[in-house]
């Protein structure tokens, strides 16, 4: 039987702040949805309910950006959120704002932590150390199907992953990115501590983008990503990976049976653990414009890309992955 480590009762105030955060984060989801069913039990909001649904089914926001407020992204909320890990930020060089840019993030873990505090806040200052650029991260479009919680993502500058989406941020003019969790759900599924295994080789839609838009693509990686949950034995075959794998086909997300710690214990809980997290923005790969590109020349930027991903990898593992069981690795 698993020994549960008890945490103590004295724990400073600035912690129990950063846990209350992170709690906050979790069931920010459930909770929007909980207050939405709620107000729909009493006939007083029904008119309103009304209205609401009306307006998000038309609301093409998603689709051009989201509506992305500072206050949101500045919320000293989300500095107590980045320091209970903690997750900081690294910049490998200076990215010229004249131009658009596609980041490719890795790993995706079981929620893609760092891309949410790096990209849809500023706890670590993105705008900051890459002024001219105004980075939007996307996900998928079913998220903003949630009523409430799609104001959420929003808020913070989250916008949809569709192709249409894509392509409208990227032609508003010089500055104007995105980032994409490359590995996707299917990736989630590997996410382990000390296991770096990377969804990328067929994986080649965002390059495809980026030449059609001649957007330089940087990859970004986060060390530790896959270290804060563990994550219950689901081997290929097994009734738990075809269920997961099922749900995947059928909804665009899966669900990792993941588990962390409890709120007073280190043991058990959905909690995330309190380890580290640092995401490297890696050196931007110039791409040439093509309306139609070939196959080849999309394995061409695609090599370009692996190298950049494997160099990021190679300068940093030593640093931040010292408690790595393997090597970066790329399954499909």
């Amino acid at each position: 039987m698993r020994n549960i480590h008890l945490a103590p009762l004295n724990v400073p105030f600035i912690r129990r702040r950063q846990t209350a955060a992170v709690i906050i984060w979790i069931i920010s989801l459930p909770a929007t949805l909980c207050i939405f069913f709620i107000l729909c039990t009493t006939i007083f909001f029904w008119p309103w309910i009304i209205a609401y649904s009306l307006f998000a089914l038309f609301d093409i926001a998603p689709e051009n950006g989201g509506r992305r407020y500072s206050f949101a992204r500045y919320a000293t909320f989300w500095k107590w959120y980045a320091d209970y890990y903690p997750i900081k930020l690294i910049k490998e060089v200076d990215l010229d704002p004249s131009k658009n840019y596609i980041f490719g993030y890795h790993p995706h873990g079981v929620i893609s932590v760092g891309a949410w505090t790096n990209f849809a806040t500023e706890a670590n200052d993105f705008s900051k150390k890459f002024p001219g650029i105004t980075c939007r991260l996307l996900t998928l479009a079913s998220n903003f199907n949630i009523p409430f919680y799609r104001e959420f993502l929003m808020a913070q500058g989250v916008a949809s992953v569709s192709r249409q989406s894509c392509d409208n941020i990227l032609r508003k003019g010089p500055g104007h990115s995105i980032i994409i969790v490359i590995g996707g759900a299917g990736e989630s599924l590997n996410a382990r501590p000390g296991v770096y295994n990377l969804v990328l080789k067929r994986r080649l839609g965002f390059i495809k983008l980026a030449i059609r838009h001649g957007a330089c693509l940087c990859p970004v990686f986060s060390f530790g990503e896959n270290d804060i949950w563990e994550q219950a034995d689901n081997p290929e075959g097994s009734k738990v990976w075809k269920f997961q794998k099922t749900l995947q086909k059928l909804s665009g997300w899966t669900m990792p049976l993941f588990h962390g710690r409890g709120v007073f214990n280190y043991d058990v809980g959905l909690l995330p653990h309190r380890r580290p997290i640092t995401t490297v923005v890696g050196r931007p790969i110039e791409v040439k414009k093509i309306e139609n590109p070939t196959e080849q020349d999309l394995l061409e930027v695609q090599k370009k890309y692996i190298d950049e991903l494997f160099n990021i990898w190679n300068t940093y593992k030593d640093e931040y992955a010292k408690n790595r069981v393997s090597e970066l690795t790329l399954i499909e």
